[in-house]
């Protein structure tokens, strides 16, 4: 099945053709234009500006997508969207534009859940896992660890109660004078530091050993409270200890979480999860533990239009079909 993958939940927009047998997928074409520039003044993403922009970029970028892989509308045999979880605005400008390309061609489309597109993006992989394993989906928005039982079969284990790792990488980058987006700025200046320097906290320590639920709001206002007493002097040991700390917890719980679920693998995947010391670390446990790691290659750990549409030709193979009247959902559990 050839699948066009359409991503506006956020701050990329993002189209990919995908072809799939099995649950195997091959990326044909991937285009992805950031706005970070856009909101790089403001120190984060304005929901306002991202809806904009998405309607001036993502024709071109579909345009592209479809150049990229030597085909036309007419080859294609689906459509995949995200329709949540995410920006309202900028969800409704990648749902409109889908719905009517399905419309005008006469495709089959269906709406997918941005959590879901992580969690299969490992299936673009060469080396890719067969279900079941344990997901771990870490990013600005979203902190969770699900159970992957086989592509539309999921069972949450846990979500962050407060900050998503990702908000806390850019939250805790602007308390250290760091551009945005702050996480790849920490995680450089992380390689120079000394992540034993500052012990901060892991959120939830004192909770029972079996819950896999995450918060990073106490180790963002310990990383506040050292800069009003300290300033950021020993600026490479203070982004050193706080992305030990963030690393630590999700490490910890994850492999926790495939210990006890039972499973096999573990796939780590989101926007963080190409951090490089998360990486690391996850190596490490997983290693320790005999849990098989899969990490999927950076550009399919941020937002990207070929796990939409890996996710979607998946669901368009079950039979699946978005109704006329599908919209956006900002708030779609998975």
């Amino acid at each position: 099945m050839r699948a066009l993958g359409l991503e506006t939940s956020c701050d990329e927009t993002a189209a990919s053709v995908v072809e799939t047998e099995g649950l195997r997928g091959r990326v044909l074409s991937d285009v992805v234009h950031t706005q970070t520039e856009v909101h790089q003044k403001w120190g984060g993403v304005v929901p306002e500006l991202a809806s904009r922009d998405h309607l001036q970029r993502i024709l071109p970028v579909l345009d592209q997508a479809l150049r990229d892989a030597g085909l036309t509308l007419r080859d294609l045999d689906g459509i995949g969207v995200t329709r949540g979880p995410g920006l309202v605005g900028a969800l409704l400008v990648g749902v409109q534009v889908a719905k009517s390309l399905a419309a005008a061609t006469g495709l089959p489309l269906v709406g997918v859940n941005h959590i879901e597109g992580h969690l299969l993006a490992v299936l673009l992989q060469e080396d890719a896992p067969q279900p079941p394993w344990l997901g771990l989906v870490v990013s600005g928005g979203h902190t969770s660890l699900y159970e992957v039982h086989s592509p539309g079969e999921y069972r949450a284990l846990g979500h962050t109660l407060d900050d998503a790792a990702g908000e806390a990488f850019d939250k805790v980058a602007k308390l250290l004078g760091l551009p945005y987006p702050g996480g790849a700025h920490i995680d450089r200046l992380a390689r120079e530091g000394n992540p034993r320097a500052f012990e901060f906290p892991r959120g939830l320590s004192r909770r029972s050993r079996d819950a896999f639920d995450f918060s990073f709001s106490g180790l963002k206002t310990a990383v506040l409270m050292h800069v009003r007493e300290h300033g950021t002097e020993r600026l490479a040991d203070l982004c050193a200890s706080f992305q030990e700390a963030v690393c630590d917890a999700l490490t910890l719980r994850a492999v926790r979480a495939a210990r006890s679920s039972g499973l096999p693998a573990l796939v780590i995947c989101g926007g963080v999860a190409a951090n490089s010391r998360l990486r690391a670390l996850a190596q490490e446990r997983c290693a320790a533990e005999g849990i098989a790691l899969h990490l999927p290659a950076p550009r399919l750990c941020t937002d990207n239009g070929a796990m939409i549409a890996m996710a979607g030709a998946l669901r368009l193979s079950r039979g699946e079909r978005a109704a006329p009247e599908m919209s956006a959902d900002a708030g779609w559990r998975l």
